[in-house]
């Protein structure tokens, strides 16, 4: 960087020349520094709303450029790292001054000193001008390489963090300190959340940037990590349901490998997320015993698998989330859907069974659904129902 060729020496000036070009700028650098911050001070307003400790860095680091052009200028471009003038402040200032910032920092140094270079002589002037060009070119690129060694280093931060998040999300250890670490990672503490669990794909770096994308055209924040063989997502939002959750995380589903993608339950906040996360992983287990499930599926639609899997949640959500509504709304309801059962789904064999209407059965069956949100009549509800009945009379 900063070195010269044999084919562009013609427009530098003699090397006596430019000692003695480089001798007047060296006497102006206390001055130029001094117009150059009053300039950034009058035409930025950021640099009035940084502490005096960063203002100083700024002063700093106009100094520096400006005896670095002079150095440069002297050695005829070479030998000399016009990127060196950043050492002068340290590293930590990239973190409190952005890059525009520091590109608004070096366009009005250099402006300050283009508009010295018009008091000098004529002839000194076009050397000069040309000369900080490919300077501040030099001095762009230097720019330009350390943010983005530091934003290389914030994303390897970032994600080793957001690992960690999601990691204490799995394990049931989302506490207080958890929530803080999500919010450095911009996690706003949506009103709703869901864990989203399935197999990693190949590349699970640019998958993620991907559901990234997708997840923010659907305002949703997003927290997702790899984890061995599985990708899990901690997606969160205003979300309206189930349902809708589900045909949300449609969209992010060809970013994971194959196999089954699982929605865990919505829940109020990363505390809760556990609970999300469980149903999850016990629906990911279980999902092998329903092939024809759909891509991607909700945990609660896989209650039946998962309770016959082991999951002592499941089955406890069967008997107190569908059974104990039944019953508690009146035995009459119970026998008759253990009648439906028995007579193998038929309404007629039903009514004649429990000494009733058809109509009395329809109705019966109607309000069954309305209180679980499973229908006898489906055979997915039917299956979730009937063993709820049987887990629901185990643990009565």
């Amino acid at each position: 960087m900063g070195q010269s060729t044999e084919a562009d020496q013609s427009w530098w000036p003699s090397r006596a020349a430019r000692v003695e070009i480089s001798r007047q700028l060296a006497g102006m650098a206390a001055g130029l520094t001094t117009d150059a911050l009053a300039r950034i001070a009058d035409e930025h307003r950021w640099f009035s709303e940084l502490d005096a400790e960063h203002r100083s860095w700024i002063t700093l680091v106009a100094r520096s450029g400006i005896d670095g052009f002079v150095r440069w200028f002297a050695a005829g471009g070479e030998d000399v790292d016009p990127g060196s003038v950043f050492d002068a402040a340290p590293r930590a200032l990239t973190r409190r001054i952005t890059l525009n910032q520091t590109v608004d920092l070096v366009r009005t140094t250099i402006e300050t000193v283009e508009h010295r270079i018009a008091s000098l002589p004529k002839d000194e002037q076009l050397p000069l001008r040309i000369a900080i060009l490919r300077y501040s070119r030099e001095i762009a690129f230097a720019s330009a390489q350390i943010y983005a060694r530091a934003a290389e280093a914030r994303g390897a931060w970032d994600a080793r963090l957001e690992a960690l998040v999601v990691d204490a999300v799995i394990r049931g250890e989302a506490d207080e300190s958890v929530v803080s670490r999500a919010s450095t990672l911009g996690w706003a503490s949506p009103p709703a959340l869901a864990v989203v669990i399935g197999a990693a794909p190949s590349d699970p770096g640019r998958a993620v940037e991907t559901i990234r994308q997708i997840a923010a055209r659907h305002s949703l924040d997003l927290l997702a990590a790899p984890q061995g063989d599985r990708l899990v997502l901690v997606v969160g939002g205003r979300l309206a349901g189930r349902d809708a959750l589900v045909r949300q995380v449609a969209d992010l589903t060809g970013e994971f490998g194959d196999g089954q993608v699982v929605v865990g339950p919505i829940v109020a906040d990363l505390a809760e997320a556990a609970r999300s996360a469980r149903a999850a992983l016990s629906g990911m287990r279980a999902a092998r015993a329903w092939p024809d499930a759909p891509r991607p599926v909700a945990a609660e639609d896989l209650l039946p698998e998962r309770a016959l899997s082991g999951d002592g949640h499941a089955r406890r959500t069967l008997a107190n989330d569908l059974y104990r509504p039944i019953v508690d709304a009146g035995r009459d309801l119970a026998d008759t859907l253990a009648a439906f059962f028995e007579s193998g789904g038929s309404i007629e064999a039903t009514a004649r069974a429990q000494y009733v209407h058809p109509n009395t059965v329809r109705y019966r069956l109607r309000r069954i659904h309305e209180l679980t949100g499973y229908s006898p009549l489906d055979p997915r509800g039917g299956y979730a129902l009937r063993l709820a009945l049987t887990l629901g009379r185990l643990l009565d």
